[in-house]
């Protein structure tokens, strides 16, 4: 199932990059100057490591139910 970025939650998992990856934190910055909101999305995989990605608010994202 697909979700936009703004609607991703804490400990929602993502598939990206065939990948299953945990969100830990979700931020939502102002409009700025092309005219869209940006997520900061910070995901942790399951050896421990952390990786930061930055989406525009309606980038659709594959989620595991």
């Amino acid at each position: 199932m697909k979700k936009h970025a703004k609607d991703i939650k804490a400990d929602d998992v993502i598939i990206l990059g065939g990948e299953e990856l945990k969100v830990e934190e979700v931020e939502l910055s102002d409009i700025g100057k092309q005219g869209t909101q940006k997520c900061r999305i910070v995901l942790a995989k399951k050896s421990g490591d952390k990786i930061v990605i930055i989406r525009p608010a309606d980038y659709p994202l594959e989620v595991k139910w």
